[in-house]
């Protein structure tokens, strides 16, 4: 085939393709005319890694750290590589189009999604989605910036109206998108679910086309996120390319080709939409992948397990270290928490995949060490219960897991005709997007069954979560009924109910047979209203774990610290706590972790904490820490990674990608962290973290870019040269300390006597750089003047770069502050654009 000529092809097609090629096909693939050469495209989700096509019995993938880990690498060429290792792994799914960088902000500590984001200052969140993107799409695959914009809350997300001033939302919230569009040109942009201003995103002409394409000259193809479109004429007339999934809700071809006839929309508008489509099928040819390819597990490798702990690695601040680490091998040593044996690899929602791996905590550190680790518990750290299947044998097969039989008709029924057979191990059963041929409708019935034994007498809870209908057996007696009552939680994307529990004594030794008799979303009792429905069969999550008493949890923990010279205590969150589709209602640890870490550190004070958690926590002991560790959603190699830290075979060197307040309380978004009356007003404006506590001067648990190393470094010979166009800065960097390391320079700009409130300093510039004992650099900042000193004026409509005095600030955080010059800028200009 000769080169695929966009204007040709696009005059070839008729009237009913063209509408076509504007929505997808099913969840996860566009439309295809095979006669004039155009594919399927495959999409993808991306946040964590690339998921491939199903939610239900995925293939395993790679596993990434969290947006906010990842941003807290500091370290632009790393990002650039892990972004390639995304595009390896898409390749490897037969996907085109991974749908990531998540690019939204973090304005308070409470956001589902927050995890996925980078982080609260825009100039490092633009930085990082800008190093990403051109890694995913240095391998052909393309990128997708996301969710534009404003989408930086779940509450209510598909109708909340974002309030938000002009200057705020071009300083703080259009600005990763701008400079990830200048630094790296992404091949797609996904708009948010919410309102911005009283229109939905879209559907608005002024963000899609007025400043995405006009103003920033960007030229590539506009989705909207799963169900997020909400009309047909306007979405098209301004902008929106492709919705999202298909089958259609608003693109039937029929009814839009007579509005088409009729003059109702106006031809053009079909071909510019159908257009910018073509664009994409035109840069995803170059990957050569075959149309609906087949989805390989195949790049488990030892080079991507290499770059995954790597990159974990680098991540992790350490917050605080009165001479407890680096650890000593020899030393004996506790694991203890309710993350240590527990690998909270992910948050949830689009961002949760099956991983090829996972290494808890106690795993890695275990393995640096000639015998094994004491080990406690202290404290459950789980919403719901553990998972069940990993604790059952199946039947038939003798492996772990169970048998699940798929039927037309219910239990009840005195024929069934089995339509489906299944052998797996996950507790977690999403079924959004099963299909099978013999099935005509998405309601249908599954019988799970799997045989139980356990190590030891006792109560045992069992747990069931679902959206549809669900009953647990235990040797045929009804334990869990979550069929015939049913109450409203926060599983399924919000769609699903709480957890039903049921609890049974059992004998250790005694084998239990295990059945849950499962209806599909359609035989749900509940409505759902206000959620973005997923459609297809529903799920059910499956719970199981031993009850626990929690002071005799503590107590055993507090015995065990008692025994050894250092405690490694895990604690923090995981996908249950941080998720998609809801938000935190505050900013506590599970229940119990305070006092399970009050109690160790009293028992052993040298307790090392070690904190995962996508977002801020509050740590009410954290003046009575020796070692406070953020390893945050760690992906695959995390175990491995904290245990390189701990024991000092990679110094520590991640720097905090937001401020971790101390109470709730002080957030800046504390009033304003919800919708109500289907509007969220961003009263916070332009001071949004660390911009935030510095202008009321309130102290912080822990500030923006901080985040300590085993060695140390010096900071000197600051040197400024300007230009009428370009802030060129210099500075010599030495380390100081006993042992190699990585360090982070942060250049941040003050503006002095402006006319307008300014932040008392902005990130404009950082530079990741990695010296032996001794050795000394010199860093360069080269940055364009004018995106360092403005601000966006309303009035002009326009940036200001305005005249006045500056102060460049080196930084080895928002708060420590060692070097600073002046300089003068003479002349007021504005400018608009990328």
């Amino acid at each position: 085939m000769g080169e695929f000529d966009i204007e040709q092809v696009l005059s070839q097609l008729t009237l009913h393709e063209k509408i076509s090629l504007l929505s997808g096909i099913d969840f996860w693939h566009t439309f295809p005319v095979h006669r004039l050469d155009i594919p399927s495209l495959r999409f993808s989700d991306g946040p964590n890694g690339v998921r491939g096509t199903k939610f239900f019995n995925g293939v395993p993938s790679a596993c990434f750290p969290c947006g906010t880990a990842l941003a807290s690498t500091f370290d632009k060429q790393l990002l650039l590589d892990i972004g390639r290792l995304m595009g390896e792994e898409a390749i490897h799914k037969s996907v085109h189009v991974v749908l990531g960088p998540t690019t939204n902000m973090q304005r308070g500590p409470l956001g589902g999604r927050g995890f996925e984001s980078f982080s609260e200052d825009p100039y490092l969140a633009g930085m990082a989605s800008a190093s990403i993107i051109n890694g995913i799409q240095d391998k052909k695959v393309a990128a997708t910036i996301k969710h534009f914009v404003g989408n930086d809350l779940e509450d209510q997300r598909n109708s909340s109206n974002s309030i938000i001033t002009e200057r705020a939302l071009r300083e703080i919230y259009l600005e990763p998108f701008r400079i990830a569009v200048k630094l790296s040109n992404p091949m797609a942009v996904m708009t948010g679910y919410n309102r911005l201003n009283g229109e939905h995103v879209s559907q608005s002409e002024k963000l899609l086309q007025d400043i995405l394409r006009d103003e920033w000259k960007w030229d590539g193809t506009i989705m909207s996120d799963w169900f997020g479109t909400y009309s047909t004429k306007e979405a098209l007339a301004n902008g929106l390319d492709i919705e999202m999934p298909g089958p259609t809700r608003f693109r039937n071809p029929d009814p839009v080709a007579h509005s088409v006839n009729t003059k109702e929309l106006h031809s053009k508008v079909i071909d510019e939409r159908a257009r910018n489509v073509l664009k994409l099928i035109k840069y995803t040819k170059m990957l050569n992948l075959p149309e609906n390819g087949p989805e390989s597990d195949s790049n488990n490798t030892p080079q991507t397990q290499k770059l995954l702990k790597e990159v974990a690695a680098d991540s992790i601040v350490l917050l605080k270290n009165e001479d407890v680490l680096p650890l000593n091998k020899n030393s004996s040593i506790a694991v203890i928490g309710p993350n240590a044996k527990y690998a909270a690899y992910c948050g949830g929602g689009s961002a949760a995949l099956r991983s090829y791996y996972s290494v808890t905590p106690f795993e890695g550190i275990a393995k640096k060490m000639t015998s094994s680790p004491k080990y406690a518990l202290g404290a459950m750290g789980v919403k719901s219960l553990q998972g069940l299947a990993e604790n059952l044998t199946n039947p038939f097969t003798g492996k772990r897991g169970y048998n699940m039989k798929f039927f037309k008709e219910p239990s009840s029924s005195s024929h069934r005709e089995l339509v489906d057979e299944l052998n797996l191990d996950l507790s977690h059963v999403f079924l959004a997007d099963y299909k099978n041929p013999k099935l005509d409708s998405n309601l249908y019935f599954i019988d799970f069954e799997g045989d139980l034994v356990v190590n030891e007498s006792g109560e045992y809870a069992f747990g069931i979560s679902v959206y549809g209908t669900a009953q647990l057996f235990v040797d045929g007696k009804l334990l869990v009924d979550n069929k015939t009552s049913q109450s409203r939680g926060d599983s399924f994307f919000n769609s699903g109910t709480s957890e039903k529990k049921g609890t049974i004594f059992l004998e250790k030794g005694k084998e239990y047979k295990i059945r849950v008799e499962f209806g599909s979303a359609p035989s749900y009792t509940l409505v759902n209203a206000g959620v973005v429905e997923f459609g297809g069969g529903g799920g059910v999550n499956l719970g199981f774990s031993k009850v626990y008493e929690k002071d005799e949890e503590i107590k055993k923990a507090v015995e065990v610290a008692k025994s050894v010279d250092n405690v490694v205590l895990c604690i923090g969150l995981n996908q249950e706590w941080e998720s998609e589709s809801f938000d935190r209602p505050d900013m506590n640890l599970p229940p119990n972790t305070d006092e399970l870490v009050e109690a160790v550190i009293n028992a052993n004070p040298n307790t090392i904490v070690v904190n995962q958690s996508g977002t801020p926590v509050e740590l009410p002991w954290v003046s009575k820490a020796k070692g406070l560790i953020q390893a945050w959603f760690g992906g695959n190699e995390l175990g491995n990674a904290l245990a390189d830290v701990l024991f000092g075979d990679t110094n520590p060197s991640g720097k905090l990608s937001l401020s971790f307040p101390k109470v709730l309380e002080d957030n800046p978004t504390y009033l304003n962290f919800k919708t109500e009356m289907g509007r969220v007003l961003y009263g916070e404006d332009i001071y949004i973290g660390y911009r935030f506590y510095q202008k009321m001067r309130r102290d912080v648990a822990f500030p923006f870019g901080f985040g300590l190393s085993y060695t140390s470094f010096g900071y000197s010979d600051l040197n400024i040269e300007l230009s009428e166009d370009k802030l060129d800065v210099t500075i010599k960097v030495k380390n100081n300390g006993p042992y190699k390391g990585k360090d982070v320079p942060q250049l941040y700009i003050s503006a002095l006597n402006s006319a307008v409130s300014r932040p008392v300093r902005e990130l404009k510039g950082f530079e990741k750089i990695e010296l032996e004992s001794g050795e000394s650099t010199l860093v360069h900042f080269d940055l364009p003047l004018k995106e360092c000193i403005s601000y966006f004026d309303e009035y002009m409509n326009q940036w200001c770069a305005e005249a006045g005095a500056y102060t460049v600030e080196i930084g080895k955080s928002s708060e420590d502050i060692v070097l600073h010059s002046d300089f003068a800028v003479k002349e007021t200009t504005y400018w608009l654009g990328a």
